[in-house]
């Protein structure tokens, strides 16, 4: 049976969720508290975590980045009356899988819970990777290039093994919004557009010709392992 961690301190919500999840057959443990929320969290070690970002004694986005620095697998789904585009952007930067504006239809929510624990399931299959001159271990969550450490964001280690996941295969912007940051709609593509350079400054040989991180024209990109001699 797979958990739900729900960090929500509005009771009428809690129950709510935790009735949905129930008739799932997940496993369902709820608090109301950030402290509180990281205790259970490191006693239970959930399958995905549902998170307000307004809670006493420890912020949302701490507990965020706390959660995906100890488990960068596990999916952490934001749920918040904030709707301003930068707090989501702050959000998905510190490793959050989505972001569930409230007020916010319960079958959605589960929809993406799911959708959630799906990718977090596959990503698990592939704990570590090398390419070029660099070495990556997705469970540590450490990179080298060239032996010397390269420091990712979370956010660039799930968009990094995407393409690892998914090597050769030509890969729209929309696509990897999707799968990577869980969108459906997203502020603009651009974003796509500026987590790829940051990676080609950190990860290519020389960021203004790559060879792994490839641009193709009028479709979008495509992750080349080996790049042809």
């Amino acid at each position: 049976m797979s958990s739900i961690l729900v960090i929500e301190d509005d009771e009428n919500i809690q129950r709510v969720l935790e009735r949905l999840f129930s008739a799932e057959h997940y496993d369902v443990r709820t608090t109301s508290e950030g402290k509180q929320g990281w205790e259970a969290f490191v006693a239970a070690s959930p399958d995905a975590v549902i998170l307000d970002l307004m809670l006493p004694g420890m912020s949302g986005r701490e507990l965020c980045r706390s959660i995906k620095e100890s488990s960068p697998d596990t999916p952490v789904l934001v749920l918040s009356a904030i709707s301003d585009v930068a707090d989501k952007v702050l959000l998905l930067e510190l490793g959050a899988d989505d972001y569930v504006t409230k007020p916010f239809s319960p079958r959605e929510l589960l929809a993406r819970v799911e959708a959630a624990i799906r990718r977090a399931h596959r990503t698990r299959a592939c704990p570590s990777a090398a390419f070029g001159d660099v070495q990556v271990d997705f469970t540590r969550m450490r990179a080298t290039r060239k032996g010397a450490p390269v420091v990712l964001t979370a956010h660039e280690f799930k968009l990094l093994r995407f393409f690892l996941e998914n090597a050769e295969r030509v890969l729209t912007r929309e696509e990897l919004l999707n799968e990577v940051w869980g969108y459906n709609s997203y502020p603009s593509t651009r974003t796509v557009d500026n987590q790829i350079l940051k990676l080609r400054q950190k990860l290519e040989p020389n960021p203004a010709e790559p060879v792994h991180f490839c641009t193709v024209h009028g479709a979008g990109y495509r992750f080349v392992p080996v790049p042809e001699r």
